[in-house]
C-alpha cells in the first residue's frame, strides 16, 4: 500500500476538514483529526465539573456501552464475522471483576485486565469450532450463546460462586487519597476515560498496523488472503478473543459503575442493542462507537419518556429514522458531510484564483 506525495499533487482542491495539517518543529506532523480527538479529551475531561451525578453515571455508561461495541466492531465491522453472542462475553467480564472483588477481595483496578484475559481465553476457545461456521450459522452459534449465558449463571451448583438469581452486590470504588477532592462517581467516570483512551488508542494502532491488514484483508476476500500466505485461521480466532477481551473489560467496568450483577441483565437483548450501535455508529469505524454507545442508552429513555406503553414503536421508529438518514451510520454521515463541505467550497476558491 502506497502513499501519494504531496509533490504529486497537482489539481488545487480546497482542504476537507481531515486534509488540514500542521507541521511542527522536529516534523510532528499534527492533523485536524489529532486536534478534534484532543478536543473531545478535553470536553471529556470538563464535563463531570459541569453536570450532575445521574448524568455523569449516564455518561460513563456510555463509554462502557462505546467499548463493548468496539468489540463487536473489531469483529464484525473489521474481520467480517457476525455475532449476536457479546452479551455473554460483557457478562463474563461483569461476573469476573464482581467476584474477584467480593469473594476474593482483590482491588477494582486488577479486575479489569482478570477480566479481560478469561474473556480472551473463552473467546478464543469459541472461535476454533466457529472457524467452519461462516455468515448465519456463526450467527446462529453466538445466539445459543447468548441465550445459555444467563442460564448457565443462575446453574445451582454454582451460586456459591454466582449468586444464582439473587446476583452480586459489587463496591463502588472510592477515589485514591491523592484525589480525594472527587466524588466516587466522578473518579469512577475518570477512571473509565482512562481505561477507554487507553484501548481506544490500542484498537486504532491494532487496525493500522500489519496485523490490523491481514484482519481486514480476510474480511474482504478470504481465498485471496489465504493464497497471500495469511493464516485466516489463527487470525480469525485471535480476533474472535481480541474482540471477546474489549468486551469483557467494558462488562467489568459495567459492573462497577452498576455495583450490582444479575443473569438477567445480560440477555440476549443486550447483544441486540450491541448491535444496534454497531450500525448506528458506523461499522468498521472506531470513533463511531461511542455514538452508538450514545444511541444505546439515550434513544431508549427518549422513547419511553415520550410514551411507556408505545416505547417500542417509538424506539423503531426513531431507528428507521436514523437508518433513512444515516445508511452508513454516524461516521459515514460525517465523511459524507465533510465531502460536501469541500466540494460547496472549491468553486468558490477556485474563483478567486
Amino acid at each position: 500500500m502506497t502513499v501519494q506525495s504531496e509533490e504529486s499533487v497537482t489539481v488545487p482542491t480546497a482542504p476537507a476538514v481531515t486534509d488540514i495539517t500542521v507541521t511542527r518543529p522536529g516534523g510532528l506532523r499534527v492533523t485536524a483529526r489529532h486536534l478534534l480527538i484532543g478536543a473531545a479529551v478535553l470536553v471529556g475531561l470538563i464535563l463531570p465539573w459541569m453536570v450532575q451525578s445521574f448524568v455523569m453515571f449516564q455518561l460513563t455508561q456510555v463509554m462502557i456501552y462505546g467499548l463493548a461495541i468496539l468489540g463487536l466492531n473489531l469483529l464484525t465491522g473489521f474481520n467480517g464475522q457476525f455475532s449476536l453472542g457479546h452479551s455473554a462475553f460483557y457478562g463474563i467480564g461483569a461476573y469476573t471483576t464482581a467476584i474477584l472483588m467480593s469473594r476474593y477481595d482483590m482491588n477494582y483496578a486488577l479486575t479489569l485486565p482478570a477480566a479481560g484475559g478469561v474473556c480472551f481465553i473463552v473467546g478464543f476457545l469459541f472461535g476454533l469450532p466457529a472457524l467452519r461456521l461462516q455468515g448465519l450459522y456463526l450467527a446462529l452459534a453466538t445466539f445459543a450463546l447468548a441465550i445459555a449465558m444467563p442460564q448457565i449463571l443462575k446453574f445451582h451448583p454454582l451460586e456459591g460462586l454466582t449468586g444464582g438469581v439473587q446476583g452480586l452486590v459489587v463496591i463502588q470504588p472510592d477515589p485514591p487519597a491523592l484525589l480525594s477532592f472527587l466524588s466516587s462517581d466522578q473518579w469512577l467516570y475518570y477512571f473509565t476515560l482512562s481505561v477507554i483512551l487507553v484501548m481506544f488508542a490500542a484498537a486504532a494502532n491494532l487496525v493500522r498496523s500489519r496485523t490490523g491488514r491481514a484482519i481486514m484483508a480476510i474480511r474482504d476476500h478470504p481465498i485471496a488472503a489465504a493464497a497471500t500466505g495469511i493464516n485466516t485461521a489463527v487470525y480469525k480466532t485471535l480476533t474472535f478473543g481480541v474482540s471477546a477481551l474489549y468486551t469483557g473489560v467494558a462488562g467489568a467496568l459495567g459492573a462497577l459503575a452498576v455495583a450490582f450483577v444479575a443473569p438477567d441483565s445480560f440477555s440476549f437483548l443486550l447483544s441486540v442493542s450491541f448491535l444496534v450501535g454497531l450500525v448506528i455508529g458506523g461499522v468498521g469505524s472506531i470513533p463511531g462507537c461511542l455514538f452508538g454507545g450514545l444511541f444505546v442508552l439515550y434513544v431508549p429513555n427518549i422513547a419511553e419518556s415520550i410514551s411507556t406503553g408505545l416505547a417500542g414503536a417509538i424506539y423503531g421508529a426513531i431507528l428507521l429514522l436514523v437508518i433513512f438518514v444515516m445508511p452508513s451510520g454516524a461516521a459515514g454521515f460525517c465523511r459524507y458531510a465533510v465531502a460536501y463541505i469541500r466540494r460547496s467550497r472549491t468553486p468558490r476558491n477556485a474563483n478567486q484564483h
